[in-house]
């Protein structure tokens, strides 16, 4: 009975944070929820080393951004402090700076890396457990689609969310400051599309309701797709508004009731269709009278110069239309919405950074293990997992002794003992014999008694879980096993293989490292022993 194939819980379980090594996974985007007009923003993935709980999930249906979505992580408030120059107000990044409630900061990691860190105003979410629950929930969200959420920090009165970090603004400063040049019509189509996939996923996900969806909330990732931010899903407070002041473009029902519902986020993406037609910013009640005084040309934004077609453009008009109505129930759905707009995609092979006119921003490359390898280490560095079989089945127990687990007392020799030993015995045929499957049926046999806990046992098992493709249970063994032997290199290299397996590159380089590190230290002492 191997264990199923769920979310790496890297760092989530308590024992985590036993490890002499512990690690950080941080990239970062950045949208805030002001009273005013919000500026999200968001740029590559980072991730980095530190002491760090990951939970959830690392990359769930709909699939991720390039480089990999870290998982979600606990993150410390001297971590981010230090990221953010101790929250300069040289790196706020919110729209309305110091005068929003929430204030949103562009931040560094030690990696390297950029983040985008909200800051919430004080006591703006008293109930700490509340607040850790709700970034739990938006913190599932893994869409290419979506600028992710990747962590939270929940320190005495400070409430913090860590997002990726999108390097190419907002659709605000595309539409409405552009200094180069405006927003091509095939790409305001690529802008609809791919928010009403990223709403669309987010509803099949049970997280239908986004608070204020603007311009200010769609940015722009290194590649120059468009993303919905992840700040959203989360209102400014415990009982806090969700919408600007602005009321001219809050959904009727919300001013009634004052409650977000489904259709409330379809009327927010029919004033975020009246930006892309028109490209300022039009009171939703006056677009109405153009639409319905069948002025569509006036509608749309001079800059374009005709260079639209206006067949897709009053399919665009008719839906801002139907988003726009009063009453919720006449609205479309979301599903509605992404049959109406992915057939209108047109220019499918060109960039979205092509498109804009901005420079495709590379991410800065991992820096090499500064040590030469072990033939394991080397292994595990070229993810051959032909290799590592061949190693571990070649060094076979030899280094359990080190663990000092195996020490068992006559009483303890009992039938169940014997059952043990012979599943282990079972296991370890199978795994020279690569039959993977039965391998790990066999350890976890062996593992589940827990008379006996053999780190080797547990590192098989993790090749056999990558080999099988379930690179998140072939982690969670693989720290298993450096809990039982903290200083075990082959526990650091197989995580590592794990993480990269993930697309968690940084993390995987850095346990690379730190596992040759210790076969350093190793080799010193062995050879002071010997002297």
């Amino acid at each position: 009975m191997g264990l199923c194939a769920s979310a790496p819980k890297s760092r989530t379980s308590p024992e985590r944070n036993q490890l002499k090594s512990q690690h950080k996974t941080n990239p970062f985007s950045y949208n805030n929820n002001n009273n005013n007009n919000n500026n999200d923003h968001d740029s590559k993935p980072p991730s980095s080393t530190n002491q760090q709980k990951l939970s959830s999930q690392t990359t769930a249906a709909g699939g991720g951004g390039g480089g990999g979505i870290p998982s979600f992580s606990e993150f410390s408030l001297s971590d981010l402090k230090a990221a953010t120059n101790n929250f300069s107000s040289d790196l706020i990044v919110s729209e309305s700076g110091e005068k929003a409630p929430n204030i949103v900061y562009k931040g560094r990691l030690k990696n390297r890396r950029f983040i985008a860190v909200k800051k919430f105003s004080k006591l703006a979410w008293p109930d700490a457990k509340q607040f850790v629950e709700e970034a739990r929930g938006v913190g599932k969200l893994r869409h290419k689609r979506v600028a992710n959420l990747i962590g939270y920090c929940c320190d005495g009165e400070e409430r913090l969310l860590v997002a990726e970090y999108m390097p190419n603004d907002t659709l605000a400063k595309h539409l409405f400051h552009w200094e180069n040049q405006t927003i091509e019509w095939a790409m305001r189509i690529r802008v609809a599309q791919y928010i009403s996939d990223a709403l669309n996923y987010c509803t099949t996900q049970g997280r239908e309701l986004y608070h204020d969806l603007n311009a200010y909330r769609i940015l722009f990732d290194e590649d120059g797709d468009p993303r919905l931010s992840c700040f959203g899903f989360m209102r400014n407070s415990r009982d806090g508004k969700s919408y600007s002041t602005n009321l001219a473009y809050t959904p009727p029902e919300y001013l009634k009731h004052g409650r977000v519902t489904a259709e409330s986020v379809v009327y927010s993406f029919g004033t975020v269709l009246l930006d892309l037609l028109s490209g300022k910013h039009i009171p939703p009640s006056h677009a109405l009278d153009l639409i319905r005084g069948k002025n569509i040309i006036l509608l749309m934004e001079s800059h374009l110069e005709g260079n639209f077609s206006t067949d897709e453009a009053t399919i665009l008009v008719d839906l801002a239309s139907k988003c726009l109505q009063y009453e919720p129930k006449d609205r479309p759905t979301i599903n509605d919405l992404v049959a109406t707009l992915a057939p209108l995609q047109t220019k499918c092979d060109v960039p979205s950074y092509v498109m804009l006119g901005i420079t495709k921003q590379e991410e800065e490359a991992p820096s090499t293990p500064p040590r030469p390898l072990s033939p394991l280490g080397d292994a595990c560095s070229r993810k051959d997992l032909t290799a590592i079989h061949q190693i571990l089945v070649m060094t076979h127990y030899r280094d359990d002794d080190g663990a000092g687990t195996n020490e068992l007392s006559f009483q303890e020799w009992t039938q169940q003992m014997r059952d043990m030993l012979e599943a282990r015995k079972r296991g370890d045929q199978a795994f020279r014999e690569k039959d993977f499957k039965a391998a790990i049926d066999f350890y976890s046999q062996f593992i589940d008694v827990g008379t006996m806990i053999s780190p080797t046992v547990l590192a098989r098992r993790s090749l056999c879980y990558l080999l099988c493709d379930q690179p998140d249970a072939a982690l969670r063994d693989a720290m298993q096993a450096q809990i039982v032997y903290a200083d075990w290199p082959t526990a650091f290299y197989m995580q590592s293989v794990a993480l990269a397996k993930l697309d968690m590159h940084q993390d995987s380089l850095d346990m690379l490292n730190e596992a040759a590190g210790l076969e350093v230290k190793r080799q010193k002492r062995d050879r002071i022993r010997g002297s």
